[in-house]
């Protein structure tokens, strides 16, 4: 069984996701209302976040990272992270945010070995899916029966995004609007993948929910048409 997934952005009013002003505390703000399992982010959101390039890695006190508390019973959500090639290497820091309960890293077949031992020595979980990438309906799916994770909110960019649309495995959209137009020819929009080939392509959603919210930033919620 696959959980109920939840896409989650900040956008510009002509639909950019960088380069504007977001307000990052009423993103959170309403994020942290909600009763969610797992909070899925992609390898570039979290490298941005903590200013960091593929394969950085900060100063680290291994001992805590093997010998933090787990405890089954903690209400707060997972991280989930696909990083097939091995790239993230500042896990010190992801375990220092406080509003995550514990940290899962999705892997494929391809996922050098080197790595998964990097994450062994670090007492972190992986998932293995998929042959040269990570087969996210699987993990999706493991990620329920192993984990018990029924609801999961993407924090990421268009890239993951587009896969989890474009493979059928999102069930609603948030955006946060915010009333600022950026402009430009670069795309970096919530969803981004290839060009489709006929209207057929076209993934339709329902409005659900509208509501303006301080500053004149506007929460619109879609549920996505099967």
């Amino acid at each position: 069984m696959l959980p109920h997934v939840i896409l989650y952005n900040a956008v510009s009013l002509d639909g950019r996701i960088t380069g504007f002003n977001a307000d990052e505390e009423l993103y959170y703000e309403l994020a942290s209302k909600w009763d969610i399992d797992a909070v899925l982010m992609g390898i570039n959101t979290v490298l941005m976040g903590f200013k960091a390039e593929f394969g950085d890695k900060f100063e680290e006190d291994l001992d805590f990272i093997i010998k933090r508390e787990r405890n089954p019973e903690d209400p707060r959500p997972f991280l989930v992270i696909p990083d097939s090639k091995g790239r993230i290497r500042i896990w010190s820091e992801l375990f220092k945010m406080p509003y995550l309960r514990d940290i899962i890293v999705l892997c494929s077949e391809s996922t050098p070995k080197e790595y998964l031992n990097f994450l062994d020595e670090r007492n972190i979980d992986y998932i293995i899916t998929g042959k040269e990438q990570v087969d996210l309906k699987a993990a999706l799916e493991k990620l329920n029966t192993q984990y018990g994770i029924k609801s999961l909110r993407v924090d990421s960019g268009g890239i993951l995004n587009g896969i989890l649309l474009r493979e059928g495995l999102a069930d609603e959209i948030h955006l946060l609007v915010h009333p600022e137009l950026v402009g430009g020819f670069k795309s970096n929009s919530i969803f981004q993948e290839s060009n489709i080939s006929s209207l057929e392509g076209i993934i339709k959603v329902k409005l659900s929910h509208i509501d303006k919210l301080k500053n004149d930033i506007i929460w619109i919620k879609y549920e996505i048409i099967r």
